[in-house]
């Protein structure tokens, strides 16, 4: 992928934006110069320019995460895709509409019962995994740093048992701490920096209450490889976890799952004593 320095400097050539003489002179700048090419839309506007992005390069996520960290801002490029997917299908390429299928697959395999235990959805997205977790039997809250997103969960399912809230996962509530019996973190870590994971591992393993279960599901890499684009595979080394957060790495699964072409996949599974 052509990395862009930002996504104001970004321009859509079509034949309804040709400039005429009069836009072609020189103006003074204004306030909204400065401001990055998404907050100039409304969110229609903002759904029609990125889905003219995913129509050429699929790029419309790489893109936006590229401004925000422009900024030092990791974590607010999330809401303004979210905001346009609201009326521009299939902007994020991680939603799905369906749980995810590593997920279900591992719950098949250990026979994980979740049956009154209260879980934890990192990142929860657009909420499948996390009705998945619910109709499974499990007491889910669930979060994402998106107030967009936990606005389309709800509307997307309106009877649901989930609690659905807004909470940034590097500032998690203490009153989550060593709560949960299961937390999911599906795909998260390899949307962040790689100066975040570390600190974002951590928070969501603090949730772990004795005798839960962690379970992290990512795109991998060997260490020492390139990360490449957007979403970036997490090396082993990032996924060890200190021995102060007493939780063991019992199970380290390295597979190719069935995409096309197909991606390596990392799913681990930590555990911590009673």
């Amino acid at each position: 992928m052509r990395r862009l320095p930002c996504l104001r400097s970004a321009r859509m050539r079509t034949s309804s934006m040709a400039r005429s003489p009069a836009a072609a002179r020189p103006r003074r700048r204004s306030s909204e110069d400065s401001q990055p090419t998404w907050r100039r839309f409304d969110a229609p506007q903002l759904g029609a320019y990125l889905g003219y992005l995913v129509s050429t390069d699929r790029n419309a996520a790489r893109l936006l995460q590229q401004e925000h960290s422009c900024r030092g801002d990791h974590l607010g490029w999330f809401e303004p895709l979210y905001q346009a997917e609201r009326d521009h299908d299939n902007l994020i390429p991680w939603a799905d509409r369906v749980p995810n299928p590593h997920l279900v697959s591992w719950h098949h395999q250990t026979r994980y019962d979740f049956r009154n235990r209260r879980c934890l959805t990192v990142g929860c997205g657009l909420g499948d995994d996390s009705e998945y977790l619910a109709t499974s039997g499990a007491m889910v809250t669930a979060f994402d740093v998106a107030p967009t997103a936990i606005r389309s969960c709800r509307d997307r399912f309106p009877s649901s048992t989930v609690d659905y809230r807004v909470h940034d996962l590097l500032h998690l509530p203490a009153g989550w701490h060593e709560r949960f019996h299961f937390v999911a973190e599906i795909y998260t870590l390899q949307v962040l920096p790689p100066h975040l994971r570390q600190r974002a591992l951590s928070a969501v393993a603090a949730c772990v209450a004795p005798g839960g279960t962690l379970l992290v599901i990512t795109r991998g890499r060997d260490d020492g490889a390139d990360q490449g684009d957007l979403p970036w595979p997490i090396a082993p080394s990032e996924l060890a976890l200190p021995a102060s957060t007493l939780l063991t790495q019992t199970t380290f699964e390295d597979y190719l799952d069935r995409e096309d072409p197909p991606v390596r996949r990392f799913r681990v599974r930590y555990d911590r004593a009673n």
